[in-house]
């Protein structure tokens, strides 16, 4: 598996990360019917659970620019290089968010968007 494959394989594990950083240590946790359990959530776990979503709706416009930028040619090192600072970043921008750091947050965010630019710009 190639460096860039890898941190695809990465990115799309990270909504698990936050879904399980949501459920850690709940002892009311409901296993029967869980999204309505997170529905209910405040604190860390809604934060936690807020992440995930977000994880979710990054990831496809992420793996996208990687596939477009490797299968336009681009330097697969490169490619993987940028792939793994989205990685990076996206853990940073979890950490960020469940610690309720708002403004950290955004900016990590906005960086690794500018991230998937530059691999989108690596396609052309």
């Amino acid at each position: 598996m190639s460096s860039a494959a890898l941190a695809v394989m990465v990115a799309g594990l990270l909504p698990i990360v936050c879904a399980g950083i949501a459920k850690w240590g709940a002892r009311d946790y409901d296993n029967r019917d869980p999204r309505a359990w997170l529905a209910k959530q405040d604190g860390r776990r809604a934060r936690a659970n807020a992440a995930q979503n977000n994880s979710l709706e990054a990831f496809p416009f992420f793996a996208a620019a990687v596939l477009l930028a490797l299968h336009a040619g681009s330097d697969a090192a490169q490619v993987a290089q940028w792939a793994w600072l989205f990685v990076a970043l996206r853990v940073l921008y979890i950490a960020c968010y469940v610690a309720d750091r708002a403004s950290w947050r955004s900016i990590v965010w906005m960086l690794g968007l500018a991230v998937v630019i530059r691999l989108y710009a690596m396609a052309f």
